[in-house]
């Protein structure tokens, strides 16, 4: 069940899991969501976990099933369900993944009792998807939060703030008290912290790097982006703020910059998106603003003129938070889930299962030549098997999912 009376970018415990239904197999779209993670492997986006309002009156909020992950062809456009194995012991929202490799990493999250700090992988490109739990790590791990970011470098995934317990042992950084958390069940409370904790996957070892520069405050909720060796991290909540301020940290060096970004630019928010796009652009969306304002605007980021440009899209009647956010082949960012209003009200929550597309970089000459073939089809489908075969097989995928065109 959601607290929606809670001041806090976080879930209320009492949330049910919803158990993985056979016949419901036949769904031909993801059921709508927020707090649910979404990775990019070979033009496949994986979906998996989340929470969506409960059909009866028990409970407010259902838990996605944690066997269930959803892909979607960014080719075709074609979801696609499967049921994973594996030894994942419960849903969760708010969990961190990344993908690397053809490898899907998952860590932490929050469950029906509480924060977690465990990780678990996927191979992606197996036969079968199967969970598997990453033990005898070596080092002292993480504690356990939910909300937090990721960079990748050097086979090496580098994770940032976050909400959860207090650390145990002596953690690097800042653990920020939040008093209001004693309120519900967990009395031990919970709070926001800056810490880093990098999990060298060459060695299966956790480590926390002795960083210099000014180091941003605690935080959970914000949106992280790996662009060359930079880690850059925008906005999130602390305390009573949604901020809008933006670092980077060198993933070489372990140095932390802060940006000073000439206005205007993007207004504070927690629960958004920031998606790098290329070696020079990420792309900010939506959002929820210290004032409880869920947004749908879009900005991007040039990483060589440190400087915010307001980007014009067709989704403004949109609005997001708690959404996910992956780069496609072609230039698109594909935004998946979220909710549309207040999540904190006591209003029902808006939950989404809707697609948004958002064409960001100019379309390559072979996508426009695809699409004009697609439109006109009736006249010129009876020339198609002159094209080479991969142009033939990726015409004749797109034509099951034309709603892959753009925003």
């Amino acid at each position: 069940m959601v607290n929606n009376g809670m001041d806090e970018d976080e879930e209320d415990d009492e949330v049910e899991e919803l158990s993985a239904d056979p016949e419901a197999l036949e769904m031909d779209t993801p059921a709508e969501r927020s707090g649910h993670i979404a990775v990019v492997d070979r033009n496949i986006m994986y979906v998996w976990g989340g929470y969506k309002n409960a059909q009866n009156h028990g409970f407010f909020d259902l838990y996605l099933p944690r066997s269930e992950i959803w892909t979607y062809d960014m080719e075709s456009g074609v979801w696609m369900k499967h049921i994973a194995g594996g030894n994942l012991c419960t849903s969760m929202s708010g969990s961190c993944g990344v993908c690397l490799d053809g490898v899907l990493y998952l860590f932490g999250g929050h469950h029906a009792r509480g924060n977690t700090n465990r990780i678990y992988h996927m191979h992606l490109r197996a036969r079968s998807l199967v969970w598997e739990e990453m033990r005898d790590l070596k080092g002292l791990p993480p504690s356990s939060k939910d909300k937090l970011g990721c960079w990748v470098h050097n086979n090496r995934l580098v994770f940032f703030g976050g909400y959860g317990c207090a650390p145990q042992g002596a953690h690097r950084g800042t653990f920020e008290y939040d008093e209001s958390s004693s309120l519900v069940w967990d009395s031990m409370g919970r709070g926001w912290n800056n810490h880093i904790h990098v999990l060298d996957l060459e060695t299966s070892t956790w480590s926390q790097p002795i960083t210099q520069g000014n180091t941003p405050s605690p935080r959970a909720a914000h949106a992280c982006a790996t662009v060359g060796n930079r880690g850059y991290v925008f906005g999130g909540r602390f305390k009573n703020y949604r901020l809008n301020d933006l670092y980077y940290i060198d993933l070489d060096t372990w140095d932390w910059h802060e940006m000073s970004v000439p206005q205007p630019g993007p207004v504070g928010r927690s629960w958004h998106s920031f998606t790098p796009v290329s070696s020079d652009l990420i792309f900010l969306f939506g959002g929820f603003t210290t004032e409880r304002e869920t947004l749908s605007d879009a900005w991007l980021y040039c990483v060589s003129k440190n400087e915010w440009k307001p980007f014009k899209h067709s989704h403004t009647e949109s609005p997001r938070l708690w959404h996910t956010a992956c780069s496609g082949p072609d230039g698109e960012v594909f935004v998946f889930g979220g909710c549309a209003n207040n999540l904190l009200s006591h209003q029902i929550a808006a939950h989404s299962n809707e697609l948004l597309i958002f064409n960001v970089q100019p379309k390559s000459l072979v996508r426009f030549c695809m699409e004009t073939a697609l439109q006109h089809r009736e006249r010129l489908s009876c020339y198609w098997d002159c094209l080479p075969k991969h142009l033939l097989h990726s015409l004749k995928q797109r034509m099951s999912g034309v709603n892959t065109l753009g925003s």
